[in-house]
């Protein structure tokens, strides 16, 4: 008697359809998941610049300032969105809006965000020495998913950062 290795065409076109069913349901999930891990580093590389300004504003007994920045060396013309990367700066001459003088030391340069949109209701942000921001303000951070998807980081009167799912009143984010 001769056995044959082998699969029958019905086991093969089983196993095909059973695959595909699989991968139908783990793509979108792993999109998520993509997503989510994009815009998870923009939130935390945003909460870490505001935290080393404020740190380094204390460490240097001065102003330090973040800005929007194109080119990673100067603030970009207020009203430009953030996505397209900011600076920490040591704000010597404490400037407001803070623009970024050719002698004042750039600490920290941060890319931008090709994923998403990030925007914010103030043009810079400054921290004085004994670690205040001296206003208020929030940042929030939208991908292609729209409001269900943003985070917003609002920054309080100390200069403390904290992440926020919506708006004070329960309301979706702006992701317009």
């Amino acid at each position: 008697m001769c056995r044959h290795a082998g699969f029958s065409l019905t086991e093969l076109l089983l196993t095909i359809a059973l695959l595909g069913i699989v991968t139908g349901f783990t793509v979108p999930s792993l999109r998520t998941l993509q997503l989510d891990a994009a815009r998870n580093r923009q939130v935390n590389q945003f909460v870490q610049a505001i935290h080393l300004a404020r740190s380094e504003a204390m460490k240097r007994n001065a102003t330090v300032s973040l800005c929007p920045s194109q080119d990673a060396q100067t603030c970009a013309a207020p009203g430009t969105d953030w996505e397209g990367g900011w600076i920490v700066f040591a704000n010597l001459d404490r400037d407001a809006p803070a623009i970024r003088d050719p002698d004042e030391p750039v600490v920290q340069a941060y890319a931008p965000w090709r994923g998403g949109r990030l925007r914010g209701n103030r043009a810079t942000l400054s921290f004085r020495s004994f670690g205040q921001s001296g206003v208020t303000a929030t940042f929030t951070l939208c991908d292609s998913r729209g409001s269900d998807a943003a985070r917003a980081v609002i920054i309080s009167q100390t200069g403390r950062p904290r992440i926020a799912l919506q708006t004070a009143t329960g309301h979706a984010l702006d992701c317009a």
